[in-house]
């Protein structure tokens, strides 16, 4: 065969390759690829316009793919020790692959031109081709501009320890160099075309910030306020920013930007657990009239029917998963707290705070404390006392938050410290927690 010839027969073949691990999803706005090599991990978005994709694709660690985390910190498996550098990161299976270049395995996969939907055997990122004890699922669907994606661990760890909750990625999302500024509304007046703010580079070693998003959304975008946007409804919590130097739409390029949701979870060592979050390929304003489709009307509220809501302990555990009905946690250690995840609301908007709980005893009173926004921490100044019916049947406790002169304003987060020293024997069981604007 003749040499040009041959080497186009090559050409062909790698090109047949490639396109037989992607597997894509088109509509008359977006064009969106999954390598089926990787995981199924999202390699490819891109205008159908101009067809540029957007996802960085440097090495196994980007891309916009599913990643958790857990304990023990660190993390050791199969005589494998994690390299220095690596050590804080603990638990990690992560869905395209680890720090060595070994690729997850996709189990199944479908597409029916509407919807992919796959599965993956992730593998722990600082280890060795290591599996993680679990499987991912992810949906893909297209609506527009928009990747409408729900996401699943089902864990299967030999190690049944209930490790602490750790900030997870909802999900990890990596842009080119081309997307240099992040973008998300900080304020405290969602949804009413306030300014957003281009999110400052961190000033320590670590190249990422953390921030409040109120509108429930960030941006990675060029100079021309175009680019993607993650949007993580019920969430306001984020991390992300810039590594390396602004250049061109380069999917290879090492420079990055990166952006993910945030939130404290507890992952037992047989939980399933989802979340849904959605990528907009588009304008700041598109992707922020997007995010204003999943606002919430209603005050914050949590029922605890089938899981934990995103909420978690500290100085407490609870009986592990499954949920069913109520969270039932122990109250043995000193200063049991209970927390929920950061969310938005307006003080003036909920006067009251309900608990649907059983509690199980020897003391008579328990606390309730809030984060208020701009507020790193709980303050005490918000500190409200109520009496706890302690007779191990369940009773609303009805909160007057709002005798208390410090709440005002905008808040994110509350806490429930339901007794103040350890007790052998004492638990709480928790049905509902809810911000009301009535007693009732």
């Amino acid at each position: 065969m003749h040499p040009a010839r041959l080497l186009l027969s090559i050409l062909l073949l790698c090109t047949s390759a490639h396109a037989e691990r992607m597997s894509w999803l088109e509509n008359d706005r977006v064009k969106l690829g999954v390598d089926l090599e990787r995981g199924g991990a999202i390699t490819f978005l891109a205008s159908v316009k101009n067809g540029a994709n957007v996802i960085n694709n440097f090495d196994l660690g980007r891309q916009v793919q599913l990643s958790f985390y857990s304990g023990p910190v660190p993390f050791e498996a199969n005589g494998q020790k994690p390299a220095e550098h690596w050590r804080h990161i603990g638990w990690n299976p992560i869905q395209t692959g680890d720090d060595f270049k070994n690729s997850s395995r996709v189990l199944s996969h479908e597409n029916d031109g509407k919807q992919i939907h796959l599965t993956c055997a992730p593998l722990q990122w600082p280890l060795n081709n290591v599996p993680g004890e679990c499987t991912f699922d992810s949906w893909l669907e297209l609506d527009g501009p928009v990747v409408k994606a729900r996401a699943r661990l089902t864990n299967t760890r030999s190690d049944a320890t209930q490790y602490p909750a750790r900030l997870q990625e909802f999900p990890a999302v990596y842009a080119n160099a081309a997307f240099h500024r992040v973008v998300s509304y900080t304020g405290t007046r969602p949804f009413s075309q306030d300014a957003v703010s281009v999110i400052p580079r961190s000033q320590t070693k670590h190249p990422w910030s953390f921030w409040t998003g109120t509108e429930g959304w960030a941006a990675l975008v060029d100079e021309h306020d175009y680019g993607l946007g993650l949007l993580t409804p019920g969430r306001v919590h984020f991390t992300g920013g810039f590594a390396g130097k602004p250049g061109p739409n380069d999917t290879h390029g090492n420079s990055t930007s990166y952006v993910a949701g945030q939130g404290l979870e507890i992952l037992d060592h047989n939980i399933v657990y989802e979340f849904h979050y959605e990528l907009v390929l588009g304008t700041v304003q598109e992707i922020r009239a997007r995010a204003l489709t999943h606002r919430r009307q209603a005050p914050p509220a949590w029922s605890f029917t089938q899981d934990r809501q995103g909420w978690h302990h500290r100085n407490a555990r609870d009986i592990g998963w499954p949920v069913k009905d109520h969270l039932h946690v122990l109250l043995e250690q000193e200063d049991p707290q209970l927390i929920s995840p950061q969310t938005f609301w307006q003080a003036a908007d909920a006067p009251y705070l309900i608990i649907d709980a059983a509690f199980h005893t020897q003391q008579k009173q328990g606390v309730v404390m809030l984060q208020p926004h701009g507020q790193q921490s709980f303050s005490p100044a918000t500190m409200t006392s109520f009496p706890l019916i302690a007779d191990g049947e369940f009773h609303s406790h009805v909160i007057p938050l709002s005798s208390s002169p410090a709440y005002r304003g905008s808040m994110l987060r509350l806490r429930i410290d339901p007794v103040g020293s350890a007790e052998a024997g004492a638990w709480m069981k928790v049905r509902s927690v809810r911000l009301a604007t009535t007693p009732e």
